[in-house]
């Protein structure tokens, strides 16, 4: 499974990949906005997207609706990461085709049943 991990900042980008390693997970890479996110999905295949909701440039929210409004990008699993979920997101975020959500700070075990609850049960952890 190919996994991109979206977030503007290196330490977060890292601790998502380590755990994913740690999970089972090889095929990782990170970007540190929505449009290098966009373009790097665009080039490449991706089975599922990790997005920080608040980033410069291109937030989580308009990168979801990009993936989601594009045929080829459409079906690509989407967890969106956030220190501050507040309702208004949530909504916003279930309305455009998220497939779940991970709140920061996170353990292992709680990002591996995210991707679970997208993708069912997964070896590794």
């Amino acid at each position: 499974m190919s996994i991109v991990l979206v977030d503007d900042q290196t330490s977060i980008r890292s601790l998502l990949r380590n755990s994913l390693i740690q999970l089972g997970f090889v095929n990782v890479s990170g970007v540190k906005n929505g449009l290098e996110a966009l373009e790097h999905v665009r080039n490449n295949t991706v089975h599922l997207i990790i997005s920080d909701f608040n980033m410069p440039d291109m937030d989580g929210l308009a990168l979801l609706r990009a993936i989601r409004s594009s045929p080829s990008t459409q079906k690509v699993g989407f967890i969106m990461l956030t220190g501050h979920a507040n309702k208004n997101l949530v909504q916003k975020a279930i309305s455009e085709g998220v497939n779940n959500f991970l709140a920061k700070p996170f353990t292992i075990s709680t990002l591996k049943s995210r991707i679970e609850a997208v993708f069912g049960p997964i070896c590794g952890g």
